[in-house]
């Protein structure tokens, strides 16, 4: 088993990333319900939550069916990273994440998220920070470094873990790399295999096949793996990897049958947590990717992405079942799409 403070994880454990405009409650729940063993929410702003802005305090729903579950927040002044902390723990989740990886220009700029990486010192107050203000679990996810020159991420791990930090999330690229080239595993196997290092490591980047998931826990010896886009629109991956990594053998795919009913269940979480309205304008950017790779698709794809209540939405996707009866389409690795790649915390 792995620990994190006093939650208990089974042996490697899968982690759902905390994704902007993804990683909401209704994602969640598909994902959880196909064997994500830990999940985190949208990142949050810490100026946000003590501003007491809308968006950030929605981010802050979580379920009972959902948890174990992590908030993850995000910022760059130690006040509102502490005070923040303490927000967060008033909602019950099981641990704190803290962002030191995300990319995005607009974040970074305010010096945080991957910002930080310039600036180690800041780094270690900031954590200080939210570890004094919450008497939960706190984690962080962060990347190798700000580029190829100055790849910190073992001086990283050691001094966050002195300050109190329980567990480490590392994607395996530098903030210049954003979401191109290939992860770079293997500084998250010298964090991994540092005498120092007594905290899980979690790894993160290009899972997106159980192939992989195991290729990468013998080579590379983490704890467990984080999964972002290689779940979006196929939470399957989670046991499809589960049960490869313990018998070596592939569960058969989900058939057609299967795929309409995640996407109905999504649907229907959405609409009981955002409203009519809010919850099917946002699941659009859902459709592309659960039905990618079935011939023929683009005319239902069409027809999904202006229906505009939940009965006409079931009567198109039970036209789907239908039409493709019978047909089975085999796990095709998620595609990276620009937009997507721009976004947060992948």
């Amino acid at each position: 088993m792995v620990k994190i403070g006093n939650i208990i994880l089974p042996d490697f454990p899968l982690l759902l990333a905390p994704m902007e405009d993804v990683s909401d409650p209704p994602f969640r729940a598909v994902c959880k319900a196909n064997g994500a063993d830990l999940m985190y929410t949208e990142f949050i702003s810490s100026e946000g939550l003590i501003r007491d802005a809308i968006k950030s305090r929605r981010k802050l729903d979580i379920f009972d069916y959902e948890r174990p579950v992590g908030i993850q927040i995000f910022g760059g002044d130690e006040e509102a990273m502490g005070m923040s902390a303490g927000i967060v723990g008033a909602v019950d989740p099981e641990l704190v994440d803290i962002n030191f990886g995300c990319p995005v220009k607009k974040v970074v700029c305010k010096g945080a998220g991957a910002g930080v990486l310039k600036d180690i010192d800041l780094m270690v107050r900031l954590t200080k920070a939210v570890v004094n203000g919450t008497q939960k679990p706190v984690t962080v996810k962060t990347r190798l470094g700000w580029d190829n020159s100055s790849i910190n991420i073992e001086e990283v791990a050691e001094r966050l873990q002195d300050v109190g930090i329980q567990a480490l999330s590392i994607h395996g690229r530098t903030r210049a790399q954003m979401y191109k080239g290939e992860a770079d595993w293997s500084w998250i196997a010298k964090v991994k295999n540092n005498p120092r290092i007594h905290i899980p490591i979690f790894g993160n980047g290009d899972i997106n096949s159980p192939e992989k998931a195991l290729e990468y826990k013998n080579r590379y010896g983490v704890d467990g793996i984080m999964i972002g886009r290689g779940a979006i629109g196929y939470p399957w991956i989670f046991n499809e990897i589960k049960h490869f990594v313990q018998t070596g053998r592939h569960l058969p795919p989900p058939t057609i049958t299967d795929r309409v009913a995640v996407v109905k269940e999504h649907v229907g979480r959405a609409i009981e947590w955002k409203g009519e309205v809010l919850g099917i304008l946002e699941m659009r950017s859902h459709y592309t990717n659960y039905l990618k790779g079935f011939p023929n698709i683009k005319e239902f794809r069409n027809r999904l992405v202006v229906a505009n209540t939940f009965e006409a939405l079931t009567e198109i996707l039970d036209d789907i079942a239908r039409y493709y009866d019978g047909f089975v389409l085999e796990h095709q690795p998620f595609a990276f799409k620009k937009a997507q790649v721009e976004e947060c915390a992948f």
